[in-house]
Parts: structure tokens; sequence; C-alpha cells
């Protein structure tokens, strides 16, 4: 079960977050597997590939979750990527982050549109293509 859960985890990562994810996993081999492992398991394995919200949808709902915790920029990027690899426009980011003004205040707001604005630059550079 368990490795079944983390092989359909990573096929999902994959499929959302590209090479992103996979970094992510190798950067925590060396102090921690277990938590490279549980970050597959639960988001990717369990939560994402549940019914009732399609990509684009969990994608915009982290985008605004992370927004407005305004500590998780490393997340929020990756999310962001994310977010665009799965349809969303840079448009509806932009209004995400925009309306997370009103209920996690300017700071978290401008927070995340600078860690957007770095996303856009980095998709943008010709050594990301």
């Amino acid at each position: 079960m368990e490795h079944t859960r983390f092989a359909a985890g990573l096929a999902k990562l994959k499929e959302i977050d590209g090479e992103a994810g996979q970094k992510v996993m190798e950067s925590l081999q060396d102090i921690c597997p277990d938590l490279a492992r549980y970050t597959v398991e639960y988001p990717f394995g369990d939560i994402y590939r549940r019914d009732g919200l399609d990509l684009r949808s969990r994608e915009i709902a982290t985008v605004a979750a992370l927004t407005a915790l305004g500590h998780c920029t490393p997340q929020l990027k990756v999310h962001l990527n994310a977010a665009l690899n799965v349809g969303c426009t840079e448009d509806e980011l932009k209004e995400v982050i925009v309306q997370m003004s009103v209920y996690a205040g300017f700071p978290a707001a401008l927070n995340g549109m600078f860690a957007f604005k770095d996303v856009l630059a980095e998709r943008a550079s010709p050594s990301s293509q």
C-alpha cells in the first residue's frame, strides 16, 4: 500500500510540478528522507488525487493559502509554477494574490507578488527553457 501511495504521489507531483518537486525531495535525502517521502505520499498521493477539485482549482487554493501565510516563499514559488503548469493564467494568479491583501494583509500580498515576479522572470530566462 505505502509503495503504491508513494508511486501514485510521485506521478501526480511530476504531472503538476515537473522537476521542481523532485528537487525538493532530493534536497531532503541527506537530512530527513522520511519527510521527503511524506511530502509525496500525503499531499500528492492522497489529497491532490481526490475527486472534487481539478488541478487548477487545487493550485489556486494552494497559492492563496501560501500567500496568506506570508512566510512560505520557496513553497509559494513552486506552487506558482505548478499553477501555471496546470493552466492558470498570469492574470488569474495576480488576482489571487491581490485578493489575499484583503484577508492576509498587504505585507503578505506584496511578498506573494514579488515571489510571482521572480517566478515569471525565471520562466522567461533563456536558461530555464
